[in-house]
């Protein structure tokens, strides 16, 4: 989950070219590779494109100073730890989230020729960013795949009924195929994230969450993004709040265990970087019931969604994603508008790094 920026007239636009050269400028000054520098950029601008302001470039001054201080390392290899073609395991030592999830996923589509289904996992990826922005390398190639994340230095959501927090609100996305655009999935396992919070918490005295999505040290739901950062901190709740809180818990396990464990590296080790534990899958519908019975399947059950009765006055039903692309689409044509504050976050590493600053184009 994150949050749209507020759509004032007052904020400037950038064309998505602008900022894929501003950012990968800004990172191979730091000293990343020029070809890893492009794909993180290429990821958190279509964050920002798809409308996931939090998981977009707000990301980059952090990632900008873990590559400064060498908690990204900055070259070097991934490792392949086991390889039984379908299934691969990847160790990325701490190398560029975004660089190895690409990585990953090509991987998978490439295994998918020959294994029809093909999983890798990651270990020790740094940030991985957002999971919607890499969906569309399997979707416009006719496939399915499931992509999740954990971060086993981090325990910011509470188990159901606990009052502390104990995991990641480990996103889960899946994307597939339809014959229009496809179905983009990307939630998370709590009631909101990490960004968002720390987003309100840091606008100051009087920002709420849209909701009771935390929960205080003395275990009372809270809307006010400050119950975070007390101490002792209170917790995101997960997915549910706390009324259904038990099926985000469990869908968080869930997750966990598709990550940190299979992969073999998770919160038992206790890393203290931000870190990336990750479950690649991908599926190629042709191996099963034939892709045109699955296109055809998932195109139904699409336009019958769509067409389902609302209450009067309300707008239609929208498919997951399909906002995103909406907005992909009209941003690439008028502009991407970048929620308040990410210039400004910015503006210290251009000088810093002696990059130009991107010029609006309203």
């Amino acid at each position: 989950m994150s949050a749209a920026h507020p759509e004032t007239a007052a904020q400037p636009r950038f064309t998505a070219k602008a900022l894929l050269e501003f950012a990968a400028a800004l990172l191979t000054r730091a000293g990343l590779p020029s070809d890893r520098a492009a794909t993180v950029a290429e990821i958190l601008v279509e964050a920002d494109l798809m409308g996931h302001t939090t998981h977009g470039l707000q990301l980059l001054a952090s990632y900008l100073q873990d590559v400064d201080t060498g908690k990204m390392t900055k070259s070097g290899e991934l490792k392949i730890v086991a390889d039984h073609g379908a299934a691969v395991t990847i160790d990325g030592g701490f190398l560029p989230g975004p660089w190895l999830v690409v990585r990953a996923i090509d991987l998978a589509i490439e295994r998918v020729a020959a294994h029809k289904v093909a999983t890798v996992s990651v270990r020790r990826a740094h940030h991985i960013g957002c999971l919607a922005a890499y969906l569309r390398r399997a979707t416009d190639r006719g496939l399915v795949i499931l992509l999740m994340c954990s971060d086993p230095s981090v325990g910011s959501v509470a188990p159901f009924g606990a009052l502390a927090g104990r995991y990641t609100p480990n996103p889960l996305a899946a994307g597939w195929p339809t014959d229009g655009d496809p179905v983009l999935l990307d939630i998370s396992a709590s009631t909101t994230t990490n960004g968002l919070t720390g987003r309100m918490y840091r606008e100051g005295k009087g920002a709420r969450l849209g909701g009771p999505w935390l929960v205080d040290n003395q275990g009372k739901a809270s809307e006010d993004p400050a119950v975070l950062f007390t101490q002792p901190p209170g917790a995101i709740l997960p997915l549910g709040g706390m009324d259904l809180g038990h099926k985000g818990f469990a869908l968080g396990l869930l997750v966990e265990t598709l990550t940190g464990a299979l992969g073999g590296y998770g919160r038992s080790d206790a890393e203290k970087r931000w870190t990336g534990a990750v479950f690649v899958q991908v599926i190629d519908p042709d191996a099963f019931g034939g892709r045109e019975s699955f296109i055809r399947e998932t195109s139904w059950m699409a336009q019958a969604c769509r067409s389902a009765p609302v209450k009067p006055g309300n707008p239609p039903v929208r498919m997951p994603g399909e906002r995103g692309l909406a907005l992909r689409k009209r941003q690439l044509a008028d502009g991407v508008m970048l929620y308040p504050g990410i210039m400004d976050a910015l503006t210290p590493w251009a000088k810093k790094l002696g990059v130009a600053m991107p010029a609006g184009v309203v």
